[in-house]
């Protein structure tokens, strides 16, 4: 009773589709086990050459293999079809075969005298060549382009992999799309790694053909002759008629299937069938076919050549190429008319469509680099800036909005210009087709070229040919190429102003990635505890001196622990700094357990904590004091930067956001950091003093 539960279950699960292979596999090992009547053989065998000839007409008619993922195990039933026909013929063929050519059915009679006229010795040489073409020809030549194609698909699949995942963090395509294209990678390399399998079922079956012919025809004979007292030659004709009309049934489906395996593997993937292939590239071309034409016809002038069927094809392919030679020429004669577009009398309404959205990020390049960012061209530029968002998601903590590129007329021809929100943040000129020559500081003489700046630092440079790499190399330059210069510069530009590229809909994107680690987490903090705007001031924060938000667990938990306390965007963040602390340091001393930092003079640091108590909530320096305390720092960073050290100034935690504020414009390389975001483990030597010595 369960047995039959569970196969009612299946039946509507599945359907009438889900049942059709394994009632297909049940019926082709029946058929090698229940003797089949005549007439039923010949019902199977002409299904069995129809489903061959369809096979080769999908086949023809798929644009890609993937359109006929399913070939391979179509072909392995098909054999297994052929081989249950085989034997059931077999039993047929020797049990009545005594009793005339029609005792295996119509359809072996028919192969046995129609198609070799009745002359087994005929029908044996048709049946060797058939099997030679399949075996030798079509399946070894179909099952080493399988395997080659295998073997191709597996070495791409890491390159296909990493252009997905490039596009996808470039924003070109979704998750979903992602995914999609990740499983045709996948299906590409098993499709063609069992189509390599796949076709040693065909080569098998030519074998086991020979076999069963060899098995057939001196079974007959004995039998023929010892147990029905048949002559010899009787037995010898009758028997090996049957039998070659049997082969024959079986080889030609055979040999249709294999040329379709051969068509799935040789073809190359385009947007037309093979027949559309065929004709668009071999018979296009009016010149092929006048020069094939006059071939064809001087050989048909040969003495004792066919004289007719030579200039006939040679007549057919002359008066084809001259008709696609003057339909090409009126087609290049012709003039192109322009549509005039109907006259509207009513101005159109205006609409949200006329509203356009200001890009986050632009690239714009003159017209001489257009050919860095054309994918038509493959753009070098194009991959790197995909490689500057991966660094930056890496490395920063948040994948920035995607670059928009386009081309602009009214910049100079070698000028580029970087945009953020419609606002220019930098430019420069970048000379196509030559090398920039940076000079690091310690170069070993000059270059012959066009001086300038290099865009991202400011260091200078010399534009030179791509003849002196090398020798400017040997002088100690760092030689970089165009998209190197262009892509260096806007990867400098996106981490100086990462904090302004968090916007909401950034940060609502990063607390969903974080929440698919995390979800009670960002659930409980936006927006039960804070609103999103105020966790986006104070990553923002962190973001404007330099740090990197990757730690977004510690971020939030800090955030969580304090948003009862307060909501005041300045004081949420430094809690978080002295949270992540650790970080902070080993950011800016990478390697060192001793910290060598600038600090400020007692009276100073108290100047400065009375003036911030006293201003309230006006942060503000008095103007004296300002000029002394920025010039007394920019000294101390200076002699810090002269000594090789980081430019770090250590101060009270009450002061640090405003010293951080203040002096941020005046000296940007400049990192103010807090006594309570030091380590306990780490320890300080004071080297420079801001205010008095050190």
């Amino acid at each position: 009773m369960n047995l039959l539960n569970g196969i009612l279950e299946f039946l509507k699960k599945s359907g009438i589709r889900g049942l059709a292979g394994p009632v297909l596999i049940i019926l082709v090992l029946a058929m090698m086990v229940l003797p089949l009547p005549p007439f039923l053989l010949d019902i199977l065998f002409t299904f069995n050459i129809a489903v061959a000839i369809m096979v080769l007409l999908v086949s023809m008619n798929a644009l890609k293999p993937l359109d006929f993922s399913v070939f391979p195990s179509v072909l392995l039933i098909t054999t297994l079809l052929r081989l249950s026909l085989n034997v059931a013929s077999t039993r047929v063929v020797l049990l009545e075969g005594h009793t005339g050519p029609d005792a295996a059915g119509k359809v072996i009679e028919a192969f046995g005298h129609f198609l070799v006229g009745g002359n087994y010795a005929v029908g044996i040489v048709v049946f060797m060549i058939l099997v030679v073409i399949n075996f030798v020809v079509i399946t070894k030549g179909a099952g080493r382009i399988a395997e080659v194609g295998a073997r191709f698909t597996l070495d791409a699949m890491p390159g296909k992999q990493m252009a997905i995942d490039a596009d996808l963090n470039a924003g070109l395509i979704g998750e979903d799309e992602a995914r999609r294209r990740r499983g045709m990678i996948a299906q590409e390399a098993d499709f063609y790694g069992s189509m390599d399998g796949a076709s040693k079922f065909v080569r098998g079956d030519a074998v086991a053909g020979i076999v069963i012919l060899l098995i057939n025809i001196v079974g007959g004979f004995i039998v023929g002759v010892l147990q029905h007292n048949l002559d010899i030659a009787t037995a010898a004709k009758n028997y090996t008629l049957l039998t070659i009309g049997d082969g024959l049934v079986a080889q030609i489906p055979a040999l249709v299937i294999s040329t379709a395996a051969g068509v799935m593997v040789s073809r190359v993937t385009t947007e037309e069938n093979i027949g559309q292939q065929l004709v668009g590239q071999i018979f296009s071309q009016p010149l092929v076919l006048m020069l094939t034409s006059a071939i064809v016809g001087a050989l048909g002038l040969v003495p004792g050549m066919p004289h007719v069927a030579f200039l006939l094809f040679a007549l057919l392919l002359g008066a084809g190429g001259y008709w696609l030679q003057q339909r090409k020429e009126v087609s290049e004669a012709a003039p192109e008319v322009a549509v005039a577009p109907p006259i509207s009398l009513e101005a159109p309404e205006a609409s949200w469509d006329d509203v356009s959205q200001v890009d986050v990020l632009g690239l714009e390049v003159g017209y001489r680099l257009i050919s860095l960012v054309d994918k038509a061209q493959d753009g070098d530029l194009l991959r790197r800036i995909k490689g500057i968002r991966k660094k930056f998601a890496q490395e920063i903590g948040f994948l920035p909005p995607s670059i928009h590129i386009r081309d602009n007329l009214d910049l100079k021809p070698n000028g580029y210009r970087i945009t953020l929100k419609g606002a220019e943040i930098g430019s420069g000129e970048a000379n196509a087709g030559m090398l920039l020559a940076i000079n690091p500081g310690n170069v070993s003489g000059q270059l012959q070229g066009t001086p300038t700046q290099d865009p991202a630092f400011g260091l200078p440079a010399v534009w030179v040919d791509a003849a002196l790499r090398d020798h400017a190399q040997a002088m100690g330059y760092t030689v970089v190429d165009v998209s190197t210069v262009i892509a260096t510069h806007l990867s400098h530009l996106i981490n100086t102003h990462a904090a302004e590229l968090l916007g909401l809909q950034e940060l609502q994107q990063l607390l969903e990635h974080v929440g698919k680690h995390a979800p009670k987490l960002t659930e409980d903090l936006v927006p039960k505890l804070l609103p999103l705007a105020t966790v986006q001031k104070v990553l923002q924060s962190l973001l404007d001196e330099g740090m990197h938000v990757r730690d977004m667990r510690t971020i939030l938990e800090t955030l969580a622990k304090h948003a009862g306390q307060t909501q005041d965007p300045q004081a949420l963040t430094a809690q978080v700094r002295v949270a992540l602390g650790p970080a902070i340091v080993q950011q800016l001393y990478p390697a060192s357990q001793e910290l060598q930092v600038i600090a400020m003079d007692r009276e100073l640091e108290y100047l400065l904590v009375q003036a911030l108590q006293a201003g309230g909530t006006s942060q503000a320096i008095e103007p004296g004091l300002a000029d002394t305390l920025l010039r007394e720092t920019r000294a101390a960073a200076e002699k810090q930067e002269r000594l090789g050290l980081p430019t770090v100034l250590l101060v009270p935690s009450q002061i640090r956001d405003l010293l951080a504020r203040f002096l941020k414009r005046a000296l940007p390389q400049l990192k103010v950091i807090s006594h309570d975001e030091v380590p306990g483990f780490k320890t300080i030597r004071v080297t420079s003093m801001v205010g008095g010595r050190a």
